[in-house]
């Protein structure tokens, strides 16, 4: 081969390793295109379901319902080992000889200061006075609302309605008595506060009257005791519940006065017990 000829050679090689260079830099070039715009999408709908999330307020039902609110509820303990409510099975609970009798301080002229549709139970928000002791703290009775039916059950029997009366101390733990509701004579406690109702979803009334609260405790104050959490977001755990053994009684009429304005069974599912002790008085 002639020295002119090599060079013509060594030109048209130079010229096709030219060409290769450009397309591989086009392919390089479209991947990472590629790559960016679909790294853009994955995280624009990661971001649209973030916000999507922090727009979703729990419920009882569907994809807002209680299988679903640690997912909601993100920083919530919804989805702690620990929660209520549970089954209680009697012949399971430990009977504890050195369980008193609730240390209850419920004036029989307690003050209401409001009643409550919050759209998850009809609530009613007392004055500071009445109270419990528990273990040498003072809880103070805060608030009362319904579940239509029971939350807790008793030997797998879920009752029609329970009350919940919560407490809270200085130091911000809770303790809460739940009284199981049965159908049956009409309550002369319970037409007194139904007096305030209908009330609508998101409406406060102010009331500002005296109530025995008294009469709403079943003459029996036997209980359950095990530690819990809230039934509601933000399920927080470490809650003393006291579920009492016997019922009281309010008529079909009364129950659904209050069906009418709460959600449709406002109760959590049975949660595990994960090896906690329920114990029980005499």
């Amino acid at each position: 081969m002639t020295s002119k000829n090599h060079k013509h050679q060594l030109q048209a090689n130079n010229r096709t390793m030219r060409k290769k260079a450009k397309i591989i830099l086009v392919c390089i070039l479209g991947a990472l295109t590629f790559s960016c715009k679909s790294n853009t999408k994955f995280t624009g709908a990661k971001k649209v379901s973030q916000v999507h999330n922090k727009n979703l307020h729990w419920s009882y039902q569907g994809e807002t319902g209680s299988e679903h609110w640690a997912e909601i509820e993100q920083d919530s303990d919804c989805d702690g080992e620990h929660q209520s409510p549970i089954n209680i099975i009697s012949t399971y609970a430990k009977v504890d000889s050195s369980m008193e009798p609730l240390d209850i301080h419920y004036a029989s002229a307690t003050k209401i200061h409001e009643v409550v549709n919050n759209g998850h139970s009809i609530q009613y928000n007392f004055e500071p006075g009445d109270y419990l002791n528990y273990n040498g703290d003072k809880y103070e009775l805060k608030q009362i609302h319904f579940h239509e039916a029971s939350e807790h059950t008793i030997n797998g029997i879920r009752y029609p309605m329970v009350i919940h009366m919560v407490h809270v101390s200085d130091k911000n733990q809770f303790v809460v008595l739940a009284v199981m509701v049965e159908e049956g004579q009409d309550s002369a406690p319970f037409q007194f506060l139904e007096s305030y109702l209908p009330l609508a979803k998101g409406q406060t009334k102010s009331i500002n009257t005296s109530f025995d609260l008294n009469k709403n405790l079943p003459k029996d104050k036997g209980y359950f005791n095990y530690i819990g959490s809230l039934t509601t977001p933000p399920c927080t755990e470490g809650v003393n519940w006291f579920v009492f053994k016997k019922t009281i009684t309010i008529s079909l009429e009364q129950v659904k006065v209050l069906q009418k304005l709460m959600p449709l069974n406002n109760y959590r599912n049975e949660q595990p017990l994960n090896g906690r002790i329920v114990k029980q008085t005499r």
